[in-house]
């Protein structure tokens, strides 16, 4: 919750304190923006032992990553404080950002990072091991898996692909059909090369000894030897504040879940509103989605600049316009006093 005193008006609000939020802020706070991050202190990967595949960063854990961001932000003016935002609406050309808490502050701009939720097949003992040895990105976690015995369970269309994925970090593979049609064809046929075995009915929970994962039990009670388990998630942007603004998730063009659009630079349909990472990306690895964040904030930026700019342009104009009349009038009168 937000303890410490804050201004009532920011250039730019970041709602999420993610690597895609910090690395936004970080940018705009080197712009000279003032800059307020609200966390709600949740992040996705907060059950991770490590942060994997960040070039000079490799093996971090998340928590500490997002420390480090936290004082470089504040180094260069921002402020990062803990909160939930409840909803933001307009508010004349900006933004009004009302926190849980019931304190409101305006922003000219906004950037939501608040990245996603991940919706788990609710079989017992999965959503207590995610992020250990239940994962879903052999990316992200298929170095620290390798050569061991790994379940891929069936979710969704892309459990074939996902199970010949896992098939590079180990040779002992297996494939739960559990809820969805047993693979035929060309798939059944490539998983069958890949010697990838194919185990049919559903899985009814997890078998754990000693804080570890050794298997997937069955629902007819068998019990099949595993030491990791890959899932495909069902993944939901966070966004339920920005239904005032008629911002709402729709379905990502890959089927894995909902997102919110936006262009290349992160702009939404909604003027003033940028996303970037998970929220709108849904594979985005905490590189891609920094990447994202310090793009979107740069854009921002910009919009910032020629908005100021017309401003100022029409402030020398009604100054001139008024110098130049107020000239005109000195001469006239002028003319006047001579009789001419």
């Amino acid at each position: 919750m937000v303890t410490e005193q804050l201004k009532d008006g920011y250039d730019v609000v970041v709602v999420g304190g993610g690597a895609a939020g910090l690395s936004g802020a970080l940018m705009l706070g080197r712009a000279r923006r003032s800059v307020l991050v609200i966390d709600a202190g949740a992040p996705r990967n907060a059950p991770a032992a490590g942060v994997h595949g960040l070039l000079a960063r490799e093996g971090i854990a998340p928590g500490e990553l997002l420390e480090r961001g936290r004082a470089e932000v504040r180094g260069y003016g921002g402020r990062v404080v803990s909160g939930q935002v409840d909803t933001v609406s307009r508010d004349d050309d900006g933004f009004a950002v009302t926190l849980s808490e019931g304190r409101t502050v305006r922003a000219r701009r906004l950037l939501v990072t608040t990245g996603l939720v991940d919706e788990l097949p609710a079989i017992p003992g999965l959503r207590a091991r995610w992020g250990r040895d239940v994962l879903h990105c052999p990316y992200c976690h298929g170095w620290e898996v390798r050569d061991q015995a790994i379940g891929v369970l069936g979710t969704g269309p892309m459990m074939v692909h996902q199970a010949l994925l896992f098939r590079q970090w180990s040779a002992d593979i297996t494939l739960f059909v559990h809820s969805m049609p047993s693979p035929t064809g060309s798939e059944a046929e490539q998983l069958a090369a890949r010697g990838i075995t194919v185990v049919e009915g559903e899985a009814a929970s997890l078998e754990i000894v000693d804080d570890r994962l050794v298997g997937v039990r069955m629902s007819d009670g068998t019990v099949v030897r595993r030491e990791a388990l890959a899932v495909a998630p069902r993944m939901v942007a966070r966004t339920d504040f920005l239904a005032a603004l008629g911002l709402t998730p729709v379905q990502h063009p890959s089927g894995f879940g909902e997102h919110i659009p936006a262009d290349a630079t992160g702009r939404t349909e909604v003027p003033g509103v940028w996303v970037a990472g998970n929220v709108t990306d849904l594979s985005a690895q905490v590189g891609g989605a920094a990447a994202a964040g310090a793009f979107a904030a740069a854009q921002i930026n910009a919009d910032l600049v020629t908005e100021e700019t017309r401003q100022a342009v029409a402030a020398y104009r009604d100054t001139f316009s008024a110098e130049t009349e107020a000239r005109v009038s000195e001469l006239v009168s002028a003319d006047r006093r001579h009789g001419l």
